[in-house]
């Protein structure tokens, strides 16, 4: 098989219909579609080659001694910080610095830097079974104002 190299950078959409590949190109100061007579089987290729392009590369992991984690990685391109918890949920944490990666791996105690540093600051999601799910974080005020007449004696309380 001969290969050649293509540059498809400036390629924003692809679509297909009638038998036409329709191409939206970016060239700079304007879009242009165009219209190039394909068999359908020329688009499906072009989405499997979209997706194969695409794909996000795994994040190597390192083995922790910890009792929170049992493994953490990290991807300085991306800036996602990846840890596998003891209960073997595994967790993505965005944008978080490659100087906080550094001190989280050389930390003496991985749980106490994950609840003071990590947790709570980074958007973050679950990827269990192969799902994403999104994760938020409730913040509430340790000492919420409660007035005295919402209470009453235990002696007073009515039982049903």
């Amino acid at each position: 098989m001969k290969l050649i190299n293509i540059d498809l950078k400036n390629v924003v959409a692809v679509g297909y219909e009638d038998e036409h590949l329709g191409l939206l190109i970016d060239r700079g100061n304007q879009m242009e579609y165009l219209e190039v007579t394909a068999p359908v089987d020329a688009y499906e290729g072009m989405q499997k080659l979209a997706e194969i392009a695409n794909e996000e590369a795994e994040i190597p992991m390192l083995p922790v001694t910890s009792t929170m984690a049992s493994a953490m990685g990290y991807d300085k391109q991306r800036k996602v910080l990846q840890i596998e918890f003891s209960s073997g949920s595994v967790y993505q944490y965005d944008d978080v610095e490659k100087e906080t990666w550094e001190r989280f791996l050389n930390s003496d105690s991985k749980g106490k830097f994950y609840n003071k540093e990590i947790k709570g600051h980074y958007p973050s999601h679950c990827l269990d079974d192969g799902t994403v799910m999104e994760t938020y974080t409730v913040v509430y005020a340790k000492n919420p104002v409660v007035k005295a007449e919402n209470y009453q004696p235990v002696s007073q309380l009515k039982t049903a």
